[in-house]
């Protein structure tokens, strides 16, 4: 089984005294590991770190084998974000979260698109918090979990949404939901359109969002806890006040 496909490292670990295994997600063959020989080289590691772009030529014997890969890195990858640490801390979170929910070798181009537009937007302070609720929103959609926010699940409306049930991942008017506010997890506005602004605590509550379902639908299933990188950098969102 040989393919060349685009991908971004999500994880690399030593194997061996020289060698490396890389888990990848690819274009079009979805999350998949190789052995690249001289992974532990001080010339290859930088192209390894989490994030970095690769053209990636995959042999194996057959679909079920770890296969092998030489990798030709495209453009700076992480490095272009080594003045912000924030945003580094968000692109460990990104791979680690792909990394635990997308599955092994089954195609997700979605998820791909997701992450790349992701990346691109780290270079932009203060918009990339968003779009990693989006990237996550997005993940869900892939995996076949994606959030009805088209109208009121109890009404039909499609005007106030501001609540999305914890249950079903649908959203719920403010009329209908205010009954039952202290149950309901806030839906911030940017996800109903790119006109939305910003406001004031919504990329936390996004990311309430997004990670409720997350844990819900994929991770708990596997029995894994979400990324622990995810959990640091809201940490670190909220010590600097961007949550």
């Amino acid at each position: 089984m040989d393919f060349t496909d685009d991908a971004f490292v999500l994880a690399a670990r030593a194997h061996g005294d020289t060698g490396a295994v890389v888990e990848l997600l690819t274009r079009d063959h979805g999350r998949r590991a190789a052995y690249v020989a001289g992974g532990a080289s001080r010339r290859m590691k930088p192209f390894l770190q989490a994030g970095a772009r690769v053209v990636a030529d995959v042999r194996a014997r057959t679909s079920e084998h770890l296969g092998s890969a030489r990798l030709e890195p495209v453009g700076e990858g992480p490095s272009a974000l080594f003045d912000d640490s924030l945003a580094l801390t968000g692109l460990a979170a990104a791979a680690a979260v792909a990394q635990g929910a997308l599955p092994e070798r089954e195609p997700h181009p979605g998820a791909f698109l997701a992450l790349e537009a992701l990346i691109g937007a780290f270079a932009v302070p203060e918009v990339w918090p968003a779009v990693f609720v989006r990237f996550e929103a997005g993940l869900l959609e892939d995996l076949g979990f994606g959030l009805d926010l088209s109208r009121c699940a109890a009404t039909g409306a499609v005007d106030d949404l501001v609540w999305v049930s914890p249950r079903t991942g649908r959203a719920v008017s403010r009329a209908a939901g205010e009954p039952y506010a202290d149950k309901l997890l806030k839906l911030p506005p940017f996800l109903l359109g790119a006109q939305a602004g910003l406001g004031e605590g919504d990329v936390g509550s996004g990311l309430e969002l997004t990670g409720h379902f997350l844990e819900q639908f994929v991770f708990h299933p596997l029995d894994r806890p979400l990324p622990p990188a995810r959990v640091w950098m809201i940490d670190r969102l909220r010590e600097a006040g961007r949550l």
